[in-house]
């Protein structure tokens, strides 16, 4: 006879198996097969690594975290992480003999030093951003960050460079677009700087397009003073002019446009840098522009898009912001996950 005990029990057993053995699909084993062509796009290759979090939240890892992130970031092909800043304002990622007697913060672990071990022990290459002292933000002017980094490139280069094989490149982390005052002189200083003190390692930047979606901080819905594609080639034209000899690749953030622009300006953009001898990289951003909450991860078919105008436009790599926040399975945001599920099943991983 069952009575309510026993039945409790057969279902308590019951959910616990259920919990215990879950169902296992294999990659894109989902039944839903897709309508459009599989691994049309550019795969994403390269990641920014926000430890040093600005406007989006903090996800309090340690390095058991960090080192399963590296293994997921290595099972889709990501060979390239890049440092999004070393420090901004008073919060910094390593001990920097320099910053601290500013007045920075002591970090309560030498980040820098675990991204360059965990690169080597998965074969990546590991890209420095430069410290962001904030004053540009503030000001508009980006001589604060030319005098800081004078100091920063030289300390890091003699903690970090000569000690491990992954220091593979220099990111100029000052976010710009077009008519900053000042962006080639800077840009110019701190990319020379970088290329002599290591021996000619590669350096990138990775600006904005001034388009209708470039409206942070304005209160407008879109930006109503939008760049047209042939102003950009224009004033672009005049900044690689002034920088090529010493940035090597330029990945623009390919958030600002809207997605039946993206041939348009992404043709300009490899124009330039194929002109210019540089790389043409995409920063295709995996948070979505188009919510009216900052920030959460992109629907998937948005993604998808931006990789395959790169793809078409004959870039030579895709970057992205970011993948812990915005792919990874194990990010605080549920949705990022599922994006990785989906970027795995139509690049066939």
């Amino acid at each position: 006879m069952t009575t309510r005990r026993t039945f409790l029990k057969q279902a308590a057993c019951a959910a616990a198996s259920a919990i215990a053995a879950p169902e296992i699909l294999a990659a894109g084993d989902t039944g839903q097969p897709l309508i459009v062509p599989k691994g049309d796009g550019l795969k994403i290759t390269g990641t920014f690594l926000d430890e040093i979090s600005h406007d989006i939240p903090h996800q309090n890892w340690g390095e058991k975290e960090w080192d399963r992130d590296f293994r997921y970031m290595k099972s889709i092909g990501i060979d390239t992480v890049i440092v999004i800043r070393s420090g901004y304002r008073k919060f910094i990622t390593y001990p920097s003999p320099y910053l601290l007697k500013k007045g920075c913060y002591m970090p309560s672990v030498d980040l820098i030093d675990m991204f360059l071990r965990l690169a080597q022990e998965y074969g990546m290459k590991f890209w420095f951003g430069l410290y962001d002292s904030g004053k540009y933000w503030d000001t508009g002017d980006l001589s604060q960050e030319i005098e800081d980094n004078k100091y920063v490139i030289d300390e890091v280069w003699k903690m970090y460079g000569e000690k491990y094989t992954s220091f593979g490149g220099w990111y100029i982390s000052g976010e710009i677009s077009r008519k900053t005052k000042g962006a080639i002189e800077a840009f110019h200083a701190m990319g020379k700087q970088c290329k002599d003190v290591s021996g000619g390692l590669p350096t990138f930047i990775s600006p904005w397009i001034d388009g209708k979606k470039a409206i942070m901080g304005t209160g407008k819905l879109t930006n109503d003073q939008a760049v047209s594609v042939a102003e950009h080639e224009r004033e672009w034209n005049e900044i690689f002019d002034g920088i090529h000899d010493v940035v090597d690749a330029c990945a623009f953030q390919d958030g600002h446009i809207d997605y039946d622009e993206l041939d348009a300006f992404f043709s300009v953009n490899k124009r330039l840098a194929d002109k210019y001898g540089m790389q043409c990289w995409t920063n295709a951003e995996t948070f979505d522009r188009d919510m009216p909450i900052n920030f959460l991860p992109i629907k998937f078919d948005k993604l998808r898009m931006k990789l395959e105008a790169a793809k078409r436009c004959g870039y030579d790599k895709a970057i992205t912001f970011e993948f812990s926040h915005f792919m990874s399975p194990q990010s605080a945001y549920l949705q990022a996950g599922h994006l990785f599920d989906r970027y795995k099943e139509y690049f066939g991983i």
